[in-house]
């Protein structure tokens, strides 16, 4: 789905661009005041409302297409942060217990005394 709309979306785009090239500026009409020539191609008045319209629509497409995408896009959640408050070892494994402490003595007897170490 995602695919077919970032098609569409180029395709509008591209689209855009090309009508929006096509419409000559303000200040064309005072070329054909002195001897320039007329847009006879889409009629008498020029091709400025077919243009016009066309240049709405394809940019309201456009916008549909953006936030067709936006959306689709957050369906997806991912981010940037999971598992960052997390240690790597307790959130894969549960914690060890903590081992027993050792036994005491009886009254009025030594405590053993601790295995040399080298």
């Amino acid at each position: 789905m995602t695919a077919i709309v970032v098609i569409v979306h180029i395709l509008v785009c591209l689209a855009l661009i090309f009508i929006v090239l096509l419409q000559h500026g303000k200040g064309a009409g005072i070329g054909a005041a002195f001897g320039g020539s007329s847009q006879t191609v889409f009629g008498s008045t020029g091709g400025a409302p077919f243009l016009a319209k066309l240049t709405a629509v394809a940019a309201l497409l456009f916008m549909l297409t953006s936030l067709g995408l936006t959306f689709l896009g957050r369906q997806k959640e991912v981010s940037v942060m999971e598992g960052a408050g997390k240690p790597a070892a307790a959130s894969k494994s549960v914690p060890a217990a903590p081992a027993p402490p050792a036994p005491t003595p009886p009254a009025g007897e030594k405590a053993p005394a601790a295995p040399a170490q080298k």
